[in-house]
């Protein structure tokens, strides 16, 4: 209650000194307070600091400079009397507050000031500081002639979740180190705190295991292919597998290094006991399944039936839990990476272990009846407690995604739910912790826009209803639910650069929904500020998506079968304009007011919006017949 009332207050605060106050400042995530003041700090040549815990200070300070020496041409030093430009300072006596990670940052012309509890607050008022700072801040070449202003201001702040988190899938297509390393720069931007690395599945085993060297020399590798994934004809026996990679236990250790320092948590991903056709390549007798000396990794060739409500595998990916040579294989992976990641849990995943291969093996069917196993729901839980019994007995708490409810939950198991939020309440109301990372709303591998101009994924989650993901439902205990993550799954994600551009600007979404408070949630507000810092990725050439300027089409038939269609947009103030004979739309265009009937001899669509007299969106291109395909018979 105390916290309640305190960002009420807060916020009061805020309004009092007017929206208006803060149009030139464009922060995300939305602090819980802060107040524009009269006048602007002016950025010198030589910065100093001024610390009262110069160790705890030492990883903030070396990330200012290291952010903002390139464009300013600036040097940054230890305070050498009591003025400094920046002062950054530990609480004494910790205010309850803002906790952990808050902190009060405080502009006026003279100094800036940020207080905190914790090195982490420091950190994250320093994050607060350089979106502050002009765009040309993020440039990577020094930019002369350019004033360094910061608007005063006072601003209070400190998350509303303790879990922060992107998944970034590195097994689909593998990331390089310093691929890693960037993904975290981005991230920490926004106030994440943990990165969850997927670091096993079909398509690679991604994890240096020193006592299973065949995971890496053979589970790392496949024949390299490029189109849409889940399409691929199987490879043939004499295409090269040298497509992967994988990280040295010395890279684990620089990676886990480089984000300590940027006070980001890494949580390693063993998927088990489905996705794991990597591990079969590598050790075939994992397998329920005899034909599993057969398996590759594999490249992106089709080997699940999704169709109907119970998917199946074309091959057998599961671990087999009647096998105890698989614990022993498990406690030798666990061994290794609880030994490695210092965070105090392990993802075992869970996730879409298609049982149909166990319905016919020998050795499952010994198992249900020496266990006395009524299903192969229960199967698969009698896996997961055995595997939780493994976890724990290396210091490390387990978890899993929320298909680990299913046939009775591990005693002490965190659930992440992805299915929608119903498996994350299920287990809140069960009394186990939650981190929730719903499909609808948290799956950054989905398109952004429409199919005619996105890579082709199998749904859509457009930047506005990522912004709606609110992580507490109304029905649980709020000391359950640790927080959220969005994923990114990399089937279709073959490069740095789209890795980017999907996780860029719903991460921005995902992240104001885990730190700001609830209350101080707004679109319209929040896309304005979106803007800026498309304007910062542009100077710091970082990609991302401008879906939210493209179309969204609805598309059905008439009585007569024509086909209709209605466009509307994302965000309001744009104008469309489309042509149906072949020719590029501008301005000069019809411009769409009123749903349109597709001219029956036409051959495509094509059309691009306007914000007044410049564009905006991407020129779009439509086949009529791919209209008429996407079409919904009117009801």
């Amino acid at each position: 209650m105390k916290r309640l009332f305190y960002v009420l207050c807060c916020c009061i605060c805020y309004a009092a000194h007017g929206q208006t106050a803060k149009t030139d400042i464009a922060i995300i995530p939305e602090p819980v307070a802060i107040a524009r003041m009269p006048g602007e700090f002016v950025l010198p040549k030589n910065i100093s600091f001024g610390t009262n815990a110069a160790a705890e200070a030492a990883p903030v300070i070396a990330y200012f400079n290291q952010h903002i020496s390139k464009a300013t041409g600036a040097s940054v030093s230890a305070a050498k009397s009591s003025a400094s430009t920046i002062s950054l300072t530990l609480n004494a006596v910790n205010e309850s507050a803002i906790g952990n990670e808050g902190y009060r940052l405080t502009v006026t012309p003279k100094e800036v000031s940020i207080h905190a509890n914790k090195p982490a607050g420091l950190f994250y008022g320093i994050q607060t500081l350089l979106q502050l700072l002009p765009k040309e801040i993020e440039s990577a070449t020094y930019v002369p002639n350019r004033r360094w202003t910061i608007p005063c201001v006072n601003v209070t702040d400190y998350p509303r979740f303790q879990w922060r988190g992107l998944m970034f899938d590195v097994s689909r297509h593998f990331f390089t180190k310093a691929e890693v390393k960037k993904y975290i720069d981005n991230m920490v931007r926004y106030k994440f705190n943990l990165l969850h690395m997927h670091l096993t599945d079909n398509e690679g085993w991604r994890i240096e295991i020193k006592s299973l060297p065949k995971l890496t020399e053979v589970g790392a590798w496949a024949v390299k292919k490029v189109g849409y994934y889940g399409t691929f004809d199987p490879p043939k026996p004499e295409e090269p597998r040298n497509y992967g990679g994988f990280y040295t236990q010395e890279d684990i250790k620089e990676i886990i290094k480089y984000a300590q320092d940027r006070y980001v948590n890494i949580l390693p991903e063993i998927d088990v006991p489905g996705h794991s056709l990597a591990a079969i390549a590598a050790y075939p007798e994992l397998s329920c399944t005899p034909e599993a000396s057969t398996y590759h990794v594999r490249s992106g060739e089709r080997i699940m039936q999704w169709n109907g409500p119970k998917y199946s595998a074309i091959i057998d990916n599961n671990l087999c839990p009647a096998n105890e040579n698989v614990y022993a294989f498990l406690d030798k992976v666990i061994t290794e990476v609880a030994a490695l990641f210092p965070f105090e849990y392990i993802h075992m995943g869970g996730d879409e272990a298609a049982k149909n291969f166990w319905e016919k093996s020998d050795a499952i069917k010994d198992l249900m009846k020496r266990e006395n196993l009524k299903d192969l729901n229960e199967v698969q839980s009698y896996f997961e407690k055995r595997v939780e019994k493994i976890v724990e007995s290396k210091g490390k708490k387990f978890m899993g995604w929320d298909e680990i409810l299913e046939g009775g939950l591990a005693p002490n198991a965190m659930v992440m739910s992805w299915r929608g939020m119903q498996g994350g309440i299920k287990a809140a109301q069960m009394k186990h912790d939650v981190v929730m990372s719903p499909t609808t709303f948290a799956y950054i591998d989905y398109m952004q826009g429409d199919v005619a101009i996105e890579p082709r994924v199998y749904a859509t989650l457009r930047l506005n209803k990522a912004y709606q993901f609110e992580p507490l439902p109304d029905s649980v205990d709020a000391k359950y639910i640790k927080g959220g993550q969005a994923n990114l799954w990399t089937e279709n994600v073959y490069n740095m650069r789209h890795a980017e551009y999907m996780t860029w600007p719903r991460g921005f979404a995902i992240s104001e929904s885990l730190w700001s408070p609830r209350v101080k949630k707004n679109w319209p507000d929040f896309f304005g500020r979106v803007e800026k810092h498309f304007q910062r990725f542009d100077v710091a050439d970082v990609k991302y998506a401008p879906s939210v300027y493209d179309p969204i089409f609805n598309i059905t038939t008439t009585n007569d079968l024509s086909v209709k269609l209605e466009l509307n947009t994302e965000i309001p103030g744009l104008d469309i304009y489309y042509t149906f004979d072949n020719s590029f739309p501008d301005k000069f265009y019809p411009k769409y007011t009123a749903p349109l009937i597709v001219p029956k001899e036409a051959t495509q669509l094509r059309l691009i919006t306007y914000r007044g007299d410049k564009p905006i969106g991407r020129m779009i291109t439509v086949l009529v017949e791919d209209l008429n395909k996407r079409a919904t018979p009117k009801k």
